[in-house]
């Protein structure tokens, strides 16, 4: 199932889409409520969406980030910052992003350019977990995701490499464009193996495979819930493959004006335009 979050007649609605048609969600007053519930989405009436926002326009927690979790793009990280980027082995590196408020699928991206001179992309798989978890084996994960979307982890890589960390960076306001919808879990094999792209002007700049991430969405949920819980609804986003503007010889960074597009097979696309 498709689930958007839509403005229609002045609020905010859930709303599933079926054959290009969009029905209000009558059992939730919001996304993060549906998750929550436990129950499946009951359906009521057709409706006309008057714009599509983020599907969680407010995450619950800060989300929940994958660093150099596709080996090429830890490869050109590494040639952009000799040494900034690095991660034990067989380890994953994450990092949280703070997000106030999600940036539409088809908003912009404020250029923040009073601070921020190197502006770049990263398309993601994010994971929207759908019940909490704690301790979770392997071979259980997949029964802990609620559902998949795609999310643009913007980043300001000069706030990034200057503070030697990357929450600043990755977390300014508009950074994190979400959607355009979540599909649910039940519309994907386990492990995903979907492919994942972005475009900048209609030129392609990142082109893999979920299939190519070092640690797998079934990784990640144990290894994370081993120990914290992972409230329902929580959000993690799986990293990004290579192709991004800090990974071209010289660096190509964004800039107003620009047009970015993520797209991930079987969800759709986004496309927001930096300002």
């Amino acid at each position: 199932m498709r689930l958007y979050t839509c403005m229609c007649g002045g609020r905010e609605v859930v709303a599933a889409q079926k054959n290009n048609v969009f029905y209000e969600v009558v059992n939730a007053e919001n996304m993060l409520d549906l998750i929550k519930s436990g129950e499946p989405a009951q359906i009521g009436a057709q409706i006309q969406p008057a714009e599509i926002i983020a599907p969680i326009p407010r995450p619950c927690r800060d989300i929940i980030c994958l660093g150099l979790n596709y080996s090429d793009h830890l490869e050109e990280s590494n040639r952009f910052k000799k040494g900034e980027f690095q991660k034990g082995d067989n380890c994953a590196v994450y990092f949280s992003k703070r997000v106030n408020e999600a940036t539409a699928p088809f908003g912009a991206i404020p250029s923040h350019d009073d601070i921020v001179d190197s502006l770049d992309y990263e398309v993601e798989l994010a994971v929207i977990i759908g019940k909490c978890a704690s301790k979770v084996k392997r071979e259980d994960a997949f029964d802990y995701v609620f559902g998949y979307t795609i999310l643009n982890d913007v980043s300001a890589r000069n706030v990034q490499m200057a503070h030697k960390q990357w929450f600043l960076g990755k977390s300014l306001d508009g950074f994190t464009p979400i959607g355009p919808c979540i599909v649910t879990a039940d519309e994907f094999s386990n492990p995903p193996q979907l492919d994942i792209r972005s475009y900048v002007n209609g030129e392609l700049r990142q082109n893999s495979n979920t299939a190519n991430m070092i640690f797998g969405v079934d990784y990640v949920i144990s290894e994370l819930s081993q120990g914290m819980t992972l409230e329902a609804g929580t959000v993690i986003s799986m990293g990004t493959p290579s192709g991004v503007g800090m990974g071209f010889v010289p660096p190509v960074f964004l800039n107003k004006g620009d047009v970015v597009k993520c797209e991930i097979e079987g969800i759709g696309y986004i496309e927001n335009t930096v300002e």
